[in-house]
């Protein structure tokens, strides 16, 4: 029988949050950008950005939990499509998409939850999208020690589809690939076609 093993992951910026503070910057940061908070269904909003905010920098807890390979198994794990949420750090502006996150397993395997608890865990706080890719991918690779890992993750950020070059529709494209599947082109077109990067 496998035996798992756990490990506690907890990622707090709650930690020094100052919620009435927030929320009074938030009142003279809208202010100062000429909106009256004098309607009814404006009074609130203050408090309902900070609230906001705290949750979007805030992940859940979560155990990552690994077995022992004991069957050997040498091929591509596979994740495709786990949401991203994530605010980039230019423009505090929300950019969305998907990750698809593998690795080729040695000694341990993963509980197959815990690639997207790993996404949400990073993306959880003022982010770039390139930035995000190689922290998935690295702590993956420190935690685990797998015979390769990779990292795509597809999204749309709101700073380049509402303002400045207003780019409707347009998406971005990162991948990090450690081990095997950097070093071996055939383990790499494995991974991409699979994750659907090849259309």
């Amino acid at each position: 029988m496998r035996s798992p093993t756990a490990l506690r992951v907890i990622h707090e910026p709650g930690d020094g949050v100052d919620l009435v503070a927030a929320e009074r910057a938030a009142e003279q940061f809208l202010r100062a950008l000429g909106i009256s908070l004098d309607s009814e269904s404006l009074q609130g909003t203050p408090g309902r950005m900070a609230r906001a905010y705290v949750e979007l920098f805030t992940p859940r807890p979560f155990d990552l939990t690994t077995f022992p390979n004991d069957e050997g198994y040498d091929e591509l794990v596979l994740a495709r499509g786990i949401p991203v949420r994530s605010v980039c750090e230019h423009h505090l502006l929300p950019f969305t998409g998907v990750a698809h996150v593998g690795y080729l397993p040695g000694e341990r395997v993963l509980g197959l939850s815990k690639l997207a608890r790993i996404v949400e865990h990073f993306a959880c706080r003022p982010q770039v999208q390139e930035r995000l890719t190689k922290q998935i991918a690295d702590w993956l690779s420190e935690q685990l020690n797998p015979k390769g890992v990779g990292v795509v993750i597809e999204a749309e950020h709101s700073c380049m589809t509402l303002r400045g070059v207003q780019a409707a529709g347009s998406s971005t494209v990162t991948s990090t690939l450690l081990g095997t599947l950097r070093e071996d082109a055939r383990s790499r077109q494995e991974f991409f076609a699979l994750s659907g990067v090849y259309r």
